[in-house]
């Protein structure tokens, strides 16, 4: 069962008695830092509400590449899950804990009812899709259209801000792997950041000094 205040505080918009639903029916799942909460090929039987933490949405190619997608925050829910939950189909993407994190696993069996009975619901589903949609947008932009330096400044600031700090725990590889590059080039670039005072860098981990897009 779901903790009322972490709930209420989270879903304000939700109806009462469908507040209650959630908290009784809701199956608390916790997941370590780098924890894998989903992953390509696994059959998904329920939709995914974050209570707590950071989780990071990705695809990965035959080559084990990664391709960022968006990051899901506390008081949102994985819109994949939903489709894939509802449709009986399995995942075409991976899932991971960037840091601890707590979620809220939904039926998949009571999300139409839901749907039908709870406007708060629906509106939600509607949210969910649309922003989740505008964030992919957002992501194919920065691939498509800008260059590495860019896309790495971007990186950086979307992990400050899902994050909501200025240390953020990752690698020169992993960093290459999500930005389809090298990891002697990423090395080079976040070198010349560091030597213009806009990051510091430690072991396995970037500090946020000063950036601008």
């Amino acid at each position: 069962m779901a903790t009322a205040s972490n709930t209420q505080r989270l879903f304000q918009q939700f109806e009462p008695e469908l507040l209650k639903k959630v908290q009784q029916v809701g199956l608390v799942r916790k997941f370590k830092a780098e924890e894998y909460l989903m992953q390509t090929g696994q059959q998904i039987r329920s939709a995914v509400l974050v209570l707590d933490g950071v989780i990071k949405v990705f695809r990965e190619d035959d080559e084990g590449n990664e391709v960022f997608m968006y990051n899901l925050h506390p008081g949102e829910a994985c819109a994949i899950s939903m489709t894939c939950a509802a449709r009986q189909l399995s995942s075409q993407i991976m899932a991971k804990a960037l840091v601890d994190t707590e979620v809220l696993a939904i039926p998949v069996e009571l999300m139409d009812e839901w749907a039908l009975k709870y406007r708060s619901w629906y509106q939600f589903v509607l949210e969910t899709y649309r922003s989740r949609f505008e964030e992919l947008l957002d992501t194919l932009d920065h691939i498509a259209f800008r260059n590495l330096d860019e896309r790495l400044l971007w990186y950086l600031k979307q992990h400050q801000k899902s994050l909501k700090s200025n240390f953020i725990k990752t690698s020169f590889t992993d960093i290459a792997l999500e930005l389809n590059s090298s990891r002697e080039v990423i090395s080079r670039l976040m070198k010349k950041l560091a030597e213009k005072g806009h990051v510091k860098l430690h072991k396995n981990e970037v500090e946020i000094l000063h950036l601008k897009m």
